[in-house]
């Protein structure tokens, strides 16, 4: 019996665990096309406050979403806006990890 490398096993692992809609992912609308995603809020909440006052009246709300490279298509670039679930972000970091972009998004709203 052959024994599957680290790197077989982590991409097992993000299709059958991490982003797998019956475990941690649900299905969310990416630039209008559906796919699994996986929003950390807690995560976000460790990297800095969720929300930060940029102008009287207006808050800045982040998410960090994680998706699967083949599903996103190109790593995004930093400053480039998405939708996602119909409304719109900014990108303010990503990352590819082994196959799952790592994204932060920015959203402006009011109070």
């Amino acid at each position: 019996m052959q024994r599957k490398s680290f790197k077989e096993i982590l991409n097992q692992d993000i299709e059958n665990v991490f982003l797998n809609t019956l475990e941690f992912a649900d299905i969310h609308n990416v630039d209008g096309k559906d796919m699994p995603v996986q929003i950390d809020d807690n995560e976000v909440i460790e990297r800095e406050k969720k929300e930060r006052s940029h102008m009287d009246g207006l808050y800045v709300k982040q998410k960090l979403i994680y998706v699967k490279a083949k599903d996103f298509g190109p790593l995004p670039a930093i400053g480039r806006q998405i939708m996602l679930d119909g409304k719109r972000y900014l990108i303010t970091d990503s990352t590819d990890e082994y196959g799952i972009y790592t994204i932060t998004l920015e959203g402006n709203r009011s109070k």
